[in-house]
């Protein structure tokens, strides 16, 4: 007589994912393979992620790749190998792309907010100050502000409101009759002509007016024609509000003469 092997047929009524093992003549007992959990007739495939979130940071996402095994990887908004995740703040980069005059407040998941500074205006991407502030950070505008500067006129550093029409820096530079005029000593009434003050207007209401008086006391005639808006006849409005916290600028393409 021959003992009879439980196993050799049909893996001894074991499951697929089960190793039948011999224990007497015509017994056996079916184990699970690794990785699979059961009673050995039947085996299930061990999913990690459902224990423990198979030892991912709770701020990582568990995905399960094989039996028993799993990858770990940090939600968005968090890096790190996935068993650590750490939250990235986005305000800690370049400030979060705010204005460098704004402040960056990080308020959930790959989101934040840009608010501007005190004694700034704008959305918190792009923050203005006085305009005549301004009109030194901004190259179509910081000829202007040297001219004033060397006269010590700061009428346009106080509360306002104020309008600038300001001639664009190139023309400053090239224009022959400004050397003329410091040294006739007019310049400073040059610079007031293109000035306004009690009033911030903007570009579309400037379309709606015909006449404005200056800080130098003429007046600036105003038309608009074709899109586009024409002081005295001659200077063409090329770059349009920008707006400070006393007041906007608007740059143009010739000087003013009053």
């Amino acid at each position: 007589c021959s003992a009879i092997d439980a196993c050799k047929t049909s893996n001894g009524g074991c499951s697929a994912k089960a190793e039948c093992r011999r224990t007497t003549p015509g017994n056996r007992v079916c184990v699970c393979n690794a990785g699979y959990t059961g009673d050995g007739i039947v085996c299930i495939e061990i999913n990690p992620c459902l224990e423990n979130h198979g030892g991912c940071d709770r701020n990582a996402e568990c995905t399960q790749t094989g039996p028993n095994q799993a990858v770990c990887n940090c939600l968005k908004g968090y890096s790190g190998d996935g068993k650590r995740c750490t939250y990235i703040s986005l305000c800690s980069q370049n400030n979060g792309g705010c204005s460098e005059f704004a402040i960056c407040n990080d308020t959930e998941l790959t989101e934040r907010t840009c608010t501007c500074k005190h004694n700034y205006v704008g959305d918190g991407f792009k923050c203005r100050s006085n305009i005549f502030q301004e009109l030194l950070r901004d190259s179509n505008t910081s000829r202007f502000y040297f001219h004033l500067e060397a006269l010590s006129i700061r009428d346009i550093a106080g509360p306002g409101p104020f309008t600038l029409f300001v001639p664009h820096t190139d023309v400053l530079n090239s224009d022959p009759r400004v050397k003329d005029w410091i040294a006739k000593g007019v310049m400073a009434q040059v610079l007031r002509y293109h000035m306004v003050s009690c009033a911030s207007l903007l570009y579309s209401d400037l379309t709606t007016i015909t006449n404005i008086t200056s800080l130098q006391g003429d007046p600036i005639h105003i038309s608009y024609s074709q899109n586009s808006l024409i002081l005295n006849n001659k200077a063409e409005i090329i770059l349009s509000d920008a707006v400070g916290t006393n007041g906007v600028i608007h740059v143009i393409n010739q000087i003013l003469v009053p």
